[in-house]
């Protein structure tokens, strides 16, 4: 059989075993998870520096002191904030 081991394939299978017993009991959790971090993270942001977008909330010496940290997210926050959703997204929400 191709010159595999047993020890191999059996590697093998249960890796791809493993893998479907994910997909099929977690999988879903671990999106939802996913996404609900995401939606947090991006409040957390506005809540912090909602003044990029115009909406001031807190002092500006609070907002330096969490710059390093935020920095690395900061462009991608202001597209995800400044674009329109996909019809897609909104029945994705409705959904789940």
């Amino acid at each position: 059989m191709g010159g595999e081991s047993l020890s191999v394939r059996l590697r093998r299978f249960a890796r791809a075993f493993g893998e479907f017993i994910y997909g099929a009991t977690v999988y879903d959790w671990v999106r939802e998870l996913d996404k609900e971090r995401g939606r947090l993270q991006s409040l957390f942001i506005l809540i912090v520096f909602g003044d990029l977008l115009g909406i001031p909330i807190i002092p500006p010496y609070y907002q330096l002191r969490l710059l390093p940290y935020v920095v690395p997210h900061l462009s991608t926050w202001k597209r995800s904030m400044l674009r329109e959703p996909d019809i897609t997204e909104i029945f994705d929400e409705d959904m789940g």
